[in-house]
């Protein structure tokens, strides 16, 4: 079970268009290969599987202790950590919860992604400053993106401190499309499969495969982790709108006999009959016109316990104004409005505790959405604080059987937060 890491200094690198053509490419050669994602990301996972045709499980050092990192991690086959933002950027005051905590939590070699457009000899200084940072974090080599010519690769391979496993060259047809929260779905995508080839054949020509399989150290020895799910059957909405629900802790509900059944609100499916009803994150703004009409969905969350998060939260109050600034009337299950015609940036770690509900206790979450907050009237589902442990304002509501909030829930908060953070007094 050797595993690699994909880092960067910075993000914009390309660390994600190179994941995903290591994993094609290293799939096309029949490696048994899968895909990791560092962070609270729901879009780049969909990528990784539809590259690897396993599962991606998402590797958070900041809301998971070091255990169940391990456990995720661990499986068959080459394992592909790509890394977000910069390898030693995490949240503040000291960065936790950065890549390089990864490395060090699960002993694995970095590889670096550099974006070397705009440098030369400069890669010199930039590689041994990041591989000289921090003992504990091996960088054992560095892929060159985004190379302009021949020369311009030489004179990058012949200054840099560390071996350079490859050297990409410029090229348009690697441009992923985005938006908002990220890059484009992968459902998305007509065109996905001939995305990934083409990356694929790029990475086969152009990254020494055998280099960096040669890289990859084992993985340490783990076990599954487990969390109590919310409740023995559980709905749990699916498609386009609805899709930012995490694997690991649907995989880990399901491992202690929690029943999960899907529907789709897009195609106006009533909710399974199920002891809860969960609408995830997802895109719900962008699909506003089309689930107000969708009465039999509507209608099939009343008089029933209905959790949301973030975009489902939304859906379950009474109106969502769109980036038009037209109003769509919603499920009515909270005294919610919330609009997307003036947009604000929400973003953090979250360290949150619930009295009641179906996640009564103490949770480790991420805040990641544009919306406004028109008008939030009731009981708050959760206390909160930010990563540094500052109060914040309570999140969400509970109002008869329905409660939810803006945060995505990534793992239950054991007392091994980073100090300062916990709610529970642990």
């Amino acid at each position: 079970m050797p595993g690699v890491i994909l880092a960067a200094p910075a993000s914009g690198a390309g660390k994600t268009t190179v994941t995903l053509g290591l994993l094609r490419a290293f799939r096309d050669r029949g490696v048994q290969v899968r895909g990791a994602k560092s962070g609270p990301d729901y879009i780049d996972p969909r990528f990784h599987e539809a590259a690897s045709g396993l599962s991606c499980p998402n590797l958070d050092a900041w809301a998971m202790p070091p255990t169940v990192t391990a456990g995720l991690a661990s499986g068959p086959g080459l394992l592909l950590i790509e890394g977000a933002m910069g390898l030693f950027d995490g949240a503040p005051p000291d960065g936790r919860g950065a890549v390089a905590d990864l490395a060090r939590d699960l002993s694995l070699p970095v590889v670096l992604v550099v974006d070397a457009a705009r440098m030369a000899q400069s890669i010199g200084p930039l590689v041994a400053g990041f591989a000289g940072f921090d003992p504990l974090v091996r960088v054992a080599g560095v892929i060159l993106n985004r190379v302009g010519s021949p020369r311009h690769e030489a004179m990058l391979r012949k200054a840099c401190p560390l071996p350079v496993l490859g050297a990409l060259p410029r090229d348009p047809h690697l441009a992923t499309p985005s938006r908002h929260l990220g890059l484009v779905q992968a459902q998305e995508r007509a065109d996905l499969d001939a995305f990934l080839t083409h990356a694929a054949a790029q990475m086969a020509a152009h990254v020494d495969l055998e280099a960096l399989q040669a890289i990859a150290a084992p993985l340490p020895p783990a076990r599954t982790p487990r969390c109590h799910p919310p409740a023995q059957r559980i709905a749990l909405a699916r498609d386009e709108a609805f899709a930012f629900a995490y694997p690991h802790l649907l995989d880990a509900w399901q491992r202690a006999g929690a029943e999960i059944s899907t529907f789709s609100p897009l195609n106006d499916d009533a909710a399974p009959d199920a002891d809860l009803v969960v609408l995830p994150g997802g895109y719900p703004e962008l699909h506003a016109g089309r689930l107000a009409g969708n009465h039999r969905f509507l209608a099939s969350l009343r008089d029933r316990p209905v959790y949301g998060e973030c975009g489902g939260y939304m859906v379950m109050g009474a109106g969502l104004v769109d980036a038009d600034g037209t109003r769509h009337a919603m499920a009515d299950l909270l005294p919610l409005e919330t609009s997307f015609a003036e947009r604000k940036l929400h973003l953090g770690y979250r360290s949150l505790h619930a009295d009641g509900g179906p996640f009564a206790g103490a949770w480790a979450a991420h805040e990641f959405h544009y919306a406004t907050t028109l008008r939030a009237e009731g009981t708050p589902l959760f206390t909160a604080r930010d990563a540094e442990g500052t109060p914040l304002p309570p999140m969400g509501l509970r109002h008869g059987l329905a409660c939810g909030s803006f945060a995505h829930l990534i793992w239950v908060n054991d007392g091994t937060m980073p100090q300062g953070s916990s709610l529970d007094g642990s």
